[in-house]
């Protein structure tokens, strides 16, 4: 049976899924952080997309599974080392939701993985999505410390 988004859909991603993502992220990120003062990153629901087969009557919310998207927002803030000038860097992975199955990417068009609602998430997955998306943001803050792309 294909489920479809609702309430119980997004709070298992919430819940079960993001905070094992973002202890496979910290563990991969430990090298860098202490190149940075401050660390954050935490869940985020996006409450402001409007699902477009939606009445427009109803508010968006988690409670009533009309949420486009949830993930992770990494911050970075107040990078030191010599020679380098200062800078703060942050990273979404993004979960887009549609109505039978969503997509996990940095919500530029990409998407890695793409699951049915209520799908298991292997090792594997759990893996290969922290890795690619830690070392993107390895990529940038390198990237930064060159001086390209500024």
């Amino acid at each position: 049976m294909q489920h479809t988004r609702d309430k119980d859909a997004i709070l298992q991603l919430l819940n079960k899924v993001l905070p094992k993502l973002a202890e496979r992220i910290h563990a991969n990120l430990e090298p860098v952080l202490p190149l940075f003062d401050d660390y954050k990153l935490e869940k985020v629901t996006d409450t402001w997309t409007k699902d477009p087969h939606a009445d427009d009557d109803t508010e968006i919310s988690v409670e009533n599974g009309n949420v486009q998207q949830v993930g992770l927002k990494l911050r970075l803030e107040g990078f030191q080392r010599a020679g380098a000038d200062a800078f703060d860097i942050a990273k979404n992975l993004i979960f887009k939701l549609e109505l039978y199955d969503y997509s996990v990417g940095t919500g530029k068009g990409n998407a890695w993985l793409e699951k049915q609602y209520y799908e298991s998430w292997t090792d594997s997955e759990m893996d290969e999505v922290a890795v690619k998306w830690s070392e993107e943001l390895i990529e940038e803050i390198t990237q930064r410390v060159a001086g390209i792309g500024e």
